[in-house]
């Protein structure tokens, strides 16, 4: 994946998070390479603001959204549509897709910034 603070920068809210959590199946296949294809496309969606990921036997990924229709744009897009169907068959024993409005947020920036 592309190199990037790990904590995405966000607006002030209201803003969208698409909370994607997962158990991976064994091995690769592919994976690996669709995952890099679909930074590259999510990063340049309209309405998209950053994202943060972690993967150990769960994964977890969090992607902030301008508004809901970029929400359900980014849903709709031919390729994601393409790694959606795989990752049902091939790629996941089980996930789950949450969408929650942020209202608040308050953060700490790191040391020395």
């Amino acid at each position: 994946m592309h190199p990037m603070h790990p904590i995405a920068t966000t607006p002030s809210p209201p803003y969208y998070a698409v909370i994607f959590t997962s158990l991976k199946s064994p091995g690769d296949d592919g994976y690996s390479q669709m995952a890099d294809r679909m930074v590259e496309l999510v990063e340049h969606q309209e309405g998209f603001l950053g994202f943060e990921s972690a993967r150990e036997e769960l994964g977890i990924t969090v992607s902030y959204w301008k508004d809901e229709a970029s929400i359900k744009r980014w849903k709709a897009h031919v390729e994601h549509r393409e790694a959606q169907k795989t990752g049902k068959s091939k790629w996941y024993e089980a996930y789950t897709i949450r969408i929650a409005k942020v209202e608040r947020e308050y953060s700490l920036a790191p040391r020395g910034s």
